[in-house]
């Protein structure tokens, strides 16, 4: 049998990043044979097997066919006379259908190495338009080297139009669509996941109330960027260099200004209200998409807080414990960093603002320590129950965060 090293290991060597996932094909061998050299069997659709120290997957190599519309429809062969070259054939990207012998020999039928140089995502073959999860990941790999200067290929753009004009877009599930946005949050540079996918046309099938935020004018004294779309590229981007990797800070990020899309005509470039009308779209996304709680959760908060944030040196204390209350964190303070890093990058995410200070952060940090150093003891021990202590501690630690300074040092 004959071993290659694959996919995302070579092109990351070829890039000089580092290896996270190491994968394997296999050529010229059964799976009789596999097992028989040590190798544990765990693929159900085709021939996947673990190595018995490394736990790294070694595949048969393999060939697939289209049987029906969508992911799912698929058929693969695989036996001993298939080659590494038709094994790399079925591949998305010639960047990730390059091979690396044990000898050290690249296999490289498709250029994905001059792509590489060039920096350059382009399809293997027209087998790309089979599966539509395809270009979601070929947007996500914009997202994580759009750095490094990859652009689209035209041809591959071309491709992808007609893939949504085919409405095989239309066939992509929930959970597909979601595990590769959420893996497009946490890199490095989000906004252009979103480009590919509008320019391709599926921002407006998979994501319409995202989409139906390009063109919508603002506040040019606000945000010189004017248009909302690219407003929500600028905080996509900004919240991957306040919280690299964090995709429920870039998931909020994504929604927190979705209302603005259902503001009136007749007000704008005025947007009142747009935090509230924001609330049922966010909703409407993350139930389409069925995005963990958490997400939904945090996502809805921001939508509907994120002014608040803003404004948080003017607000009473009140309010402010109603935030921290609704944000749940008094006991959970983690939500609140969610919360402060989505508003930072809101601010941030807009022209000439990209290193703007943000001093409500510290301010509200320091209000839910004030409001979590009050306990219940001062009141039991006053001889307070029930409802009454509830009250009780709700004053004090309105009066714990009017006791905060309100600098915007």
């Amino acid at each position: 049998m004959d071993i290659y090293l694959v996919g995302g290991a070579v092109r990351d060597e070829l890039l000089g990043r580092p290896v996270v996932d190491r994968d394997w094909v296999v050529v010229g061998a059964t799976p009789e044979e596999m097992l028989a050299a040590g190798y544990k069997a765990v693929g159900k659709d085709f021939p996947v097997f673990l190595h018995g120290e490394t736990r790294e997957e070694y595949a048969l190599a393999r060939t697939e066919r289209k049987t029906g519309r969508g992911y799912h429809g698929f058929a693969f062969h695989a036996d001993p006379s298939v080659t590494v070259e038709q094994d790399l054939e079925r591949r998305d990207l010639t960047i990730n259908a390059i091979a690396r012998h044990q000898d050290g020999s690249l296999v490289d039928p498709f250029g994905g190495v001059r792509d590489i140089q060039t920096r350059t995502l382009r399809h293997v073959s027209d087998a790309f338009a089979e599966d539509p999860v395809r270009l979601l990941r070929v947007a996500r790999f914009a997202a994580r080297y759009a750095p490094l200067g990859f652009t689209v290929a035209e041809e591959t753009m071309a491709l992808m139009r007609r893939m949504v004009e085919d409405g095989e877009v239309d066939h992509l599930v929930p959970e597909r669509v979601w595990a590769e946005t959420r893996k497009a949050l946490a890199e490095p540079a989000p906004s252009a996941f979103l480009r590919v996918l509008r320019d391709s046309g599926a921002l407006r099938v998979l994501f319409p109330e995202v989409d139906a935020l390009y063109g919508v004018p603002q506040r040019p004294e606000f945000h010189p960027e004017v248009d909302t779309g690219i407003h929500v590229e600028m905080v996509l981007d900004a919240a991957a260099r306040l919280a690299p990797g964090d995709a429920l800070v870039g998931w909020c990020a994504l929604t927190h200004d979705l209302g603005k899309a259902l503001t009136p005509a007749d007000v704008l470039p005025r947007h009142i209200m747009h935090e509230q009308r924001g609330v049922e779209p966010v909703r409407a996304m993350s139930s389409r998409l069925k995005v963990p709680a958490e997400y939904a959760f945090m996502a809805e908060v921001v939508c509907k807080h994120h002014l608040n944030a803003h404004m948080a040196l003017e607000l009473k204390p009140a309010t402010i414990l109603r935030l921290l209350e609704t944000l749940g964190a008094l006991r959970r303070p983690e939500r609140l960093e969610t919360f402060l890093l989505a508003c930072m990058a809101d601010k941030r995410g807009r022209l000439g603002s990209e290193d703007a200070a943000y001093p409500q952060a510290e301010f509200l940090r320091a209000c839910r320590e004030a409001a979590a150093a009050v306990t219940s003891q001062a009141f039991v021990e006053r001889g307070l129950q029930g409802p009454a202590i509830g009250e009780a501690m709700k004053t004090a630690q309105a009066q714990a965060i009017a006791g905060v300074p309100r600098t915007a040092s």
